[in-house]
């Protein structure tokens, strides 16, 4: 389980690709305290560590992952977000967010409001329900408030902090977010007989 605050960037070193699905990064401060076993969100996406040399951690990415997520597109100097996991008693700060990506949505524009970002992300018809006013997504790993909302897109704002702590400011129009839903949306939905996408 995460937060959706981000701790710290990492650096990729060796991208996965089909014939090779593995990833290396550099996570910097966050690999002192990890070992082969633990889990990393890394773009929001969970992961667990199967390797690690020095500050270098490596993981093993399902064809699966591959198919919902942004990890197969990245390239070898990426920047990628990174978060070890809650633990028990910690004060959460974002909101809970399972490091299971149901998706990639696509960034469409980004707007400076004087310190501030407004980003504009697709919100395509199947997501429609799962993205509501004033409710929480992760967005490559990131907590996030939707604010408002259209037929076909809605904005987040980005605080100049967050801007400067994640990977964002590498973004461009067009790029793949990976995207989590509140969790607790996702079961409120399936109470009422209504399930929302199939997470990975």
């Amino acid at each position: 389980m995460f937060t959706g605050i981000v701790e710290a960037l990492g650096t990729v070193r060796e991208p996965p690709t089909a014939d090779r699905p593995i990833l290396w990064i550099d996570g910097g401060k966050v690999t002192e305290t990890l070992k082969p076993g633990d889990s990393l969100a890394v773009n929001g996406c969970c992961l667990t560590v199967t390797e690690k040399e020095g500050r270098s951690l490596r993981f093993d990415i399902l064809e699966e992952t591959r198919r919902r997520t942004n990890l197969g597109m990245l390239e070898d100097g990426d920047l990628v977000n990174l978060e070890r996991p809650v633990m028990v008693g910690s004060r959460i700060d974002g909101h809970f967010v399972t490091g299971h990506v149901d998706g990639r949505l696509h960034l469409l524009e980004i707007r400076r409001r004087g310190s501030e970002q407004e980003l504009w992300i697709e919100r395509p018809k199947e997501w429609e329900r799962g993205i509501i006013p004033k409710g929480s997504i992760a967005l490559d790993g990131i907590s996030l408030t939707i604010g408002i909302l259209t037929d076909d897109r809605f904005s987040v704002w980005i605080t100049p902090f967050t801007w400067h702590a994640t990977n964002l400011p590498e973004k461009r129009p067009g790029d793949p977010l990976n995207a989590e839903m509140d969790i607790l949306v996702r079961y409120v939905a399936a109470q009422l007989g209504k399930p929302l996408l199939d997470s990975l």
